[in-house]
């Protein structure tokens, strides 16, 4: 059976080092639950569900639980919008 997955937007809250690394710190739900993240473990290049956007995939700790949150770049046409983080789940069928 083929598990197909959907890509939800949420909130991120993230901090910036000195060098521009991006450290995502907390994770909001549309229905406003707020949950933190306890640790990143890992970071690298991911292709995103869309074709044609680029983005990174961030190995997270929730809970003692490890999450894939992503970050998908947009497109240059809108300077002050970088990119959105989402998440994947499975389809609600």
């Amino acid at each position: 059976m083929k598990r197909t997955l959907e890509k939800v937007y949420v909130k991120v809250n993230s901090d910036f080092d000195s060098t521009g690394y991006m450290l995502p710190r907390t994770i909001t739900w549309a229905d406003g639950r707020t949950f933190k993240i306890d640790k990143v473990k890992d970071f690298r290049p991911a292709s995103t569900l869309a074709k044609g956007h680029s983005g990174d995939c961030y190995t997270v700790v929730i809970h003692g639980e490890e999450r894939f949150l992503f970050f998908e770049k947009t497109d240059d046409l809108f300077a002050s919008r970088v990119g959105r983080w989402f998440v994947e789940r499975p389809l609600a069928v």
